[in-house]
């Protein structure tokens, strides 16, 4: 269920009004409380972590053995320093060593650039690559980790460049696909922009560099630099590794560490691969075969996580204690068939070692990976929505550990969408990622992207005959219709999860059920039925001591007889409201209040006190990434400002609350747009 109980005006009731209609019809909140199992997550082993101070500065060091490309640093830097070059390109195939050079270019680079500086990885390789957006709120996030961002492109864009104008920063964006994902990230003109790709492509002042294999003797170097008693072989072994770093790299630690192998033997097991597999897959090849069978299982396991990962999580992928996972972890790092990172703490599989690991793994081995993988997230994910609603610092550390899981917990999501009708385990995932997470993907996910997930989950409650579930999701999707401005749509959910509320005795739920109700029929111009549902709400809420809940009533109440013209009984549920929000500390509740309040003297003309109350409401929807209640506040502090004469003004805040309207989808960017342009003309 949702506790959704505030009112949001249909677009056939504000399509082409102005002035007192207008205004109600914006000044209602549509957001509310969102219903998940509210219990205490168990078993939880992952440390979250707290807010991270090291948010801008993410650049992993470079390789300590970082051999050769002298000429390419050399010619690099001539090109920053003395040419001005502010977006530099490393194109090349995969494995020929970009991200290391990038990474020893940045480090000379980062004293020219010490505001901050950033490192993503675009997963150009992979089948779905990072998206534009999640590349823009990586680097917003580092500077709002709290906020709830605009959902559309460009809208993100233009905080990104916002954000960054002026400042020294450095973005190295490695594994780049193409130049349609890279083109909108290019920085402002005071930023340094590397990038890696194994595309080749022309993108406005970029200077790119196509990166080859390493010469003979840097190839050398390198090998004999990770283990010393290749001698005389290490030629032989350069040139069956094909120059290529990567190669190179495994093979020199397969030889470190293999004492008992001598560098002719190792030749002659190359010498035999390559006949059969390119150079890269024979590298690989060759040090997962000196892999213990355990070794090899468990590394092939690892092909399951999408993006890095906590050495936790191998734990619950393994199947083993953790000590023994750190244990493994460890020695498949020694052979370099693992990345870590050791300012995140985090490891990773190279994208072309977790192509080979997921071709060696057993369809069998998959299945049952993927399923320790899924449960694992989910528990994460419930774990971060539970820190989340503690408020205060553990809010912080509920945020920065889903957004750190985030890919991980999506992928875990979507095996159990994909294995539903076949694995009781996934079906019950189905219904627990959403049930038991709802706040914290209720601020991340696109109101259409949180559809697709409560449908879902509403299916396997229902196949699982778990009543309260099926109940939860049905009134969180009539919230999640309202949010979009389908209100006969939302209203269907309603009653379907007012009926289950009665059914199973749920009085708490009936309440919230009879608010929402009341905001769907308001939304739809039906006033005096509204009233009648605002009112029987308040009933219950009143009486199971649902205190914030009835703190919305009373709003609602208010919006209600304010759009009849009973603007003095719409104050008194305005003010108690606002005293009931304040009493228990209920920010959010407090916000919607004040602005209410600012609706109620706007429409008596007294528009200066009007302002003072809307822009402590936009101060609380800002303090609390609220973005729907931001625009509602922006819009109709534009309203008070032309009302005082102050066209200009009044222009550049509904300028901002249509750009956010837009964003998300809001049936009242129309209403917006059109008197925008009527002020312009």
């Amino acid at each position: 269920m949702t506790d959704n109980d505030q009112p949001a005006a249909g677009a056939a009731s504000i399509q082409g009004q102005s002035g007192g209609v207008l205004l109600d019809a914006l000044q209602i909140s549509i957001g509310g409380d969102v219903v998940g199992r509210d219990k205490i997550i168990q078993n939880i082993t992952y440390e979250a972590p707290t807010p991270i101070a090291t948010a801008l500065r993410q650049l992993p060091p470079p390789p300590r053995d970082f051999t050769g490309r002298a000429a390419e640093l050399t010619e690099l830097m001539a090109q920053a320093e003395t040419d001005g070059v502010t977006i530099a390109g490393l194109q090349g195939m995969g494995g020929v060593g970009k991200t290391a050079l990038a990474l020893a270019l940045a480090e000379r680079l980062k004293p020219h650039y010490p505001d901050a500086q950033f490192f993503l990885d675009l997963k150009g390789a992979d089948q779905q690559p990072l998206s534009v957006a999640a590349a823009l709120t990586h680097v917003i996030r580092a500077y709002y980790p709290t906020a709830k961002l605009p959902d559309g492109e460009a809208e993100l864009r233009g905080l990104y460049l916002s954000i960054l104008n002026g400042r020294r920063a450095l973005l190295l964006l490695d594994n780049a696909a193409d130049k349609a994902q890279v083109e909108p990230l290019i920085p402002p003109a005071s930023c340094c922009l590397l990038i890696t790709s194994r595309q080749h492509f022309a993108l406005p002042g970029l200077c790119s560099k196509d990166l080859n294999t390493l010469p003979p003797d840097d190839a050398r170097a390198l090998l004999l630099k990770i283990a010393p008693r290749i001698g005389k072989q290490a030629d032989s072994v350069a040139k069956l590794c094909g120059y290529l770093p990567l190669a190179l790299r495994l093979a020199g630690s397969a030889l470190a560490e293999r004492r008992t192998l001598t560098p002719g033997e190792y030749v002659k097991r190359l010498e035999d691969t390559q006949t059969r597999l390119g150079l890269v897959e024979a590298s690989l090849n060759l040090s997962y075969a000196l892999l213990s069978e355990e070794l090899q299982e468990a590394w092939c396991a690892l092909a399951v996580f999408p993006d890095t990962f906590h050495p936790v999580a191998t734990a619950t992928v393994w199947a083993i204690e953790k000590d023994l996972a750190q244990d493994r972890l460890d020695e498949l790092m020694r052979y370099s068939l693992v990345d870590w990172n050791e300012s995140t703490k985090r490891a990773r599989l190279h994208d072309l070692a977790r192509l080979f690991a997921n071709k060696h793994l057993s369809a069998a081995a998959r299945l049952d990976s993927q399923r320790r993988h899924a449960g694992y997230y989910q528990k994460i994910s419930a774990g971060a929505d539970w820190l989340y609603r503690q408020g205060r610092e553990q809010l912080m550390q509920g945020l920065t550990l889903f957004d750190l899981e985030w890919t991980n917990i999506q992928a875990g999501h979507a095996w159990a969408v994909q294995y539903a009708d076949m694995d009781p385990e996934a079906l019950s995932l189905c219904d627990d990622y959403v049930a038991k997470c709802y706040e914290i993907v209720f601020l991340r996910q696109h109101p259409r992207e949180r559809i697709n997930w409560l449908e879902t989950a509403l299916s396997a409650a229902r196949k699982l005959v778990r009543k309260e579930s099926e109940g939860w999701h049905l009134g969180n999707l009539g919230y999640a219709y309202d949010d979009v401005g389908e209100y006969r749509r939302a209203i269907e959910y309603y009653e379907q999860d007012l009926a289950i509320a009665r059914e199973i005795g749920d009085r708490r739920g009936e309440g919230q059920d009879l608010g929402n109700l009341g905001v769907a029929h308001y939304s739809l111009g039906e006033y005096r039925l509204a009233i009648q549902y605002y009112e029987q709400s308040l009933s219950i809420k009143r009486e199971v001591d649902d205190w914030k809940g009835a703190s919305k009533t009373l709003g609602n109440l208010g919006f209600v007889y304010s759009r009849l013209g009973e603007y003095r009984r719409a104050i008194e549920y305005h003010e108690q409201n606002l005293a009931i929000a304040r009493e228990i500390g209920y920010r959010h509740g407090e916000g919607r209040a004040l602005g209410s309040l600012g609706g109620v003297y706007y429409e008596l003309g007294k528009y200066r006190q009007a302002i003072e109350y809307r822009e402590q409401d936009l101060t609380i929807a800002r303090e609390l990434g609220d973005r729907r209640s931001e625009a509602k506040s922006l819009f109709l502090l534009s309203l008070c400002f032309n009302a005082t004469d102050d066209r200009p003004q009044a222009i550049a805040y509904a300028q901002a609350a249509l750009n956010i309207f837009t964003a998300i989808e809001s049936p009242h960017a129309k209403t917006v747009r059109d008197l925008l342009a009527k002020w312009r003309a």
